[in-house]
């Protein structure tokens, strides 16, 4: 490794081994990485015992700052959610999927922090103008080999820093070719170290369907970023990648995971195949692209591709390309009302038509998208709550999906009154101006949309900065816990 110093120890039975290769080691010693390299003819694997031996340690600086760099890269990829999969251990494996295997962490924003987040390199063929890694962009490159992924998460998992490994990378010399780096990592994880935990690895674009379904047979889910809302915006900021190379993965892993899901029918043990299901991620807000344009894609796929989850990544300035908004800061309020109107076409039975019209194709940022669907319907309100069909509960500001269950059986033994509603978990200062309670109405004015909006607005949201968890301090080194 280049401007590595060696060191010697007469004993190494203090680190925290961990292991990398038949014939290398990985210590930790006060937060510092070390390898330890030895004679490949060498059988006793005890190599600490007694403490006489010496061995030639090498401070693994490198990795730290690899690991600096590819997870810092890695942090405008926020498709990582790690549900959906019940991926159980196997009799002397590591780790699993299962619910009660999975202890989740949550940032600020909403975004899964319990996955090892980091990229294979940011080194990239493509020169997307919006990309941090574009080929053109004069930054730091750098790359991981699949063992020292391996390592790292196996390291993680052990010391509880993480449940499972989130892994994406630049397009390094062919798609084809950065699948194979992914590939050999899942490979590495789930055969030799015979890791169970969660992986979700993305489908490189342009990349073949054969090493795809390699991929796919060992990971739990794996995602294809569209990126750019329409053809013509991914013409216009990444030339070099087409809609056809995007939307081809996507539709073979779905077609796969039907046909997986038809042979776990016939054949009691047949082999999963991305059982989480896959995402996909775009950009909010780089290109000219509505609100209800963006719906109407999510609502496509959730219909054709039978997709988990989309995710929206509002557009943070990497460069100063022409085509770009110059932002003064990231559209997050956008984003915001973007996965807002993503659950009501999910659970609320909701369709993109009537979440935005073509007279109106924004949200209002400053309510939510129920919110401003009822006000847009008020001659629907207000509601009875006590005999109204379920699907037009969950219409109804501030009332959820399981405050709507409630509600529903509820008032199978008994009429409902406003008292009875906070314990169902209603957020009563939204609901109120659109139901009546045995004929009640407890809301402060008439059904006036304006004056409903005005009162429904909540003071002004403080700002706060969104930073990705890392796994270094400041100064770059590994911090003792992360919770």
């Amino acid at each position: 490794m280049e401007n590595e110093k060696e060191h010697m120890f007469t004993n190494v039975c203090s680190f925290d081994k961990i292991y990398l290769s038949s014939h290398k080691q990985i210590y930790l010693r006060d937060d510092e990485f070390f390898v330890v390299s030895f004679p490949k003819n060498s059988k006793n694997i005890n190599y600490c015992e007694g403490g006489k031996s010496m061995y030639s340690v090498i401070p693994f600086e490198n990795i730290e700052h690899k690991l600096k760099i590819l997870s810092d890269a890695a942090k405008y990829d926020v498709s990582c959610s790690s549900s959906g999969s019940m991926r159980k251990n196997k009799k002397g494996g590591l780790g699993n999927t299962s619910f009660s295997g999975i202890c989740h962490s949550w940032s600020e924003d909403g975004r899964c922090i319990s996955l090892l987040k980091i990229l294979v390199t940011n080194h990239c063929m493509f020169d997307c103008a919006y990309c941090i890694n574009r080929r053109s962009n004069d930054i730091e490159r750098t790359m991981l080999s699949p063992e020292e992924i391996v390592s790292l998460t196996i390291n993680f998992y052990k010391r509880n820093y993480i449940e499972g490994l989130f892994l994406s990378s630049g397009v390094y010399k062919s798609p084809d070719n950065t699948m194979d780096l992914l590939y050999q990592v899942a490979w590495k994880l789930r055969v030799e170290e015979n890791f169970n935990g969660y992986i979700h690895m993305k489908a490189i674009p342009g990349a073949s369907a054969e090493m795809i379904d390699k991929v796919g047979a060992l990971v739990d889910r794996m995602s294809v970023n569209i990126e750019m809302p329409s053809e013509k915006s991914l013409l216009l900021l990444a030339p070099q990648k087409k809609k056809q190379a995007i939307f081809i993965p996507m539709k073979n892993i779905h077609e796969k995971i039907k046909e997986n899901k038809e042979d776990s029918k016939k054949f009691r043990f047949s082999s999963a195949y991305v059982p989480a299901g896959q995402t996909t991620q775009m950009i909010v807000g780089a290109t000219g692209e509505t609100d209800r344009q963006i719906v109407k894609l999510s609502e496509g796929l959730y219909k054709k591709m039978e997709l988990k989850r989309v995710y929206y990544s509002a557009f943070v300035p990497v460069s100063n390309n022409p085509y770009l908004p110059a932002l003064q800061e990231p559209p997050l309020k956008r984003e915001h009302r973007l996965y807002q109107a993503d659950w009501l076409l999910r659970y609320y039975g909701f369709t993109a038509e009537e979440i935005l019209t073509e007279e109106n194709p924004y949200f209002d940022v400053e309510i939510d998208p129920k919110s401003n669907w009822a006000l847009q319907n008020i001659d629907k309100f207000p509601i009875e709550i006590n005999s109204c069909e379920y699907e037009m509960l969950l219409r109804i500001p501030g009332i959820g999906v399981r405050s709507a269950r409630k509600i529903w059986f509820a008032r199978k033994y008994g009429n409902i009154e406003f008292h009875h509603l906070k314990s169902f978990g209603i957020v009563l200062k939204r609901a109120k101006y659109f139901i009546t309670c045995n004929g009640r109405f407890c809301g402060d004015y008439a059904m006036n949309m304006e004056f409903i909006r005005e009162k429904m607005i909540s003071q002004k949201e403080k700002n706060v900065q969104v930073n990705q968890l890392s796994f270094l301090d400041s100064q770059g080194k590994l911090i003792d816990r992360v919770i």
